[in-house]
């Protein structure tokens, strides 16, 4: 692959400076792990990001997206073709009881914005370290509330470039699931309805939410969050607890020993120790419990 006929086909479409070649991708993640992309690109606009899709594609060229890289690991040999950062997809906006968010803005500050507007439905989504898009993606969910209570549209382009506007009974979201992830759509942008709220009460809430995450996760290190998803009728952090994994470590990758649904950076991990922990993880909870854990988190790159 030639990256720099795909650089320079690239400058046609975004300014020089919003393209990088051989990016450590590690900067670009929550827990600071990750080998190089090929060819990094932050478009601002809808169009470019258009044509970056319609490129890759007709070119047969790998394409990569990432939001804030909060629920993701990349492996330490990197990823080949083009990656695409939403960070500048940011905007958010308010018409009465709506709120119109690029995919790249923050769901934190999203709820916050709510919170502004004396608008509710958004409280759980307060300590939800990712992008909007992200959060569509993979329904996020806490403390009793989930995307799919709030989200009415979505602006997405397709896998081929095609821009498509999504309505509420195209989502098929279900726990940690949604068709955004089902076919890979790249989202631009959501529209969430929510309800006229008392701010005492919402910003109670959101204070509740933030004290029972800052008690319980381990905040102080970088993680990628919960990473496995919840067996059906158990808790994945219960059953790594019961088997005696949490402080358990692999190079600068450790099971916390706050909350065992977690692994942290120490500070020097690679991807490749978080890689190898999970399956320990994996491993030694079927040999215990005969339950396989499934990854919530999203493993991506060249393997």
């Amino acid at each position: 692959m030639d990256k720099l006929k795909i650089v320079s086909d690239l400058q046609n479409i975004v300014p020089d400076e919003s393209i990088k070649i051989s990016e450590p991708l590690s900067k670009h993640t929550f827990i600071k792990t990750g080998g190089i992309g090929d060819v990094f690109i932050n478009p601002s606009e809808v169009n470019q990001l258009c044509e970056i899709v319609r490129y890759a594609f007709v070119n047969e060229i790998p394409l990569t997206v990432l939001g804030k890289g909060t629920n993701v690991i990349i492996r330490d040999s990197g990823i080949r073709g083009i990656v695409v950062s939403l960070e500048k997809f940011n905007e958010i906006s308010v018409k009465g009881n709506e709120i119109r968010v690029g995919s790249g803005a923050n769901i934190i500050e999203v709820s916050r914005v709510a919170l502004q507007h004396q608008l509710s439905g958004l409280e759980f989504a307060c300590g939800i370290p990712g992008t909007v898009g992200g959060a569509l993606i993979m329904n996020a969910g806490a403390y009793g509330g989930e995307i799919s209570n709030v989200l009415t549209s979505a602006k997405v382009i397709t896998q081929s470039g095609e821009f498509l506007t999504l309505s509420e009974k195209e989502f098929q979201f279900g726990y940690r699931s949604s068709v955004f992830a089902k076919e890979k759509f790249i989202i631009v942008e959501a529209l969430f309805l929510l309800e006229k709220g008392d701010p005492t009460l919402i910003k109670g809430k959101m204070d509740e939410n933030t004290f029972l995450r800052e008690s319980k996760q381990p905040l102080e290190y970088p993680s990628c969050g919960s990473v496995f998803k919840r067996p059906p009728n158990n808790f994945a952090g219960k059953l790594i607890q019961d088997s005696g994994l949490q402080g358990v470590r692999i190079g600068g990758a450790e099971v916390s020993t706050k909350h065992a649904g977690f692994i942290v950076n120490l500070g020097n991990a690679t991807s490749t120790d978080y890689l190898q922990l999970i399956r320990h993880i994996q491993e030694t909870v079927k040999e215990k419990f005969g339950v396989d854990l499934e990854t919530e988190v999203k493993i991506i790159g060249d393997e």
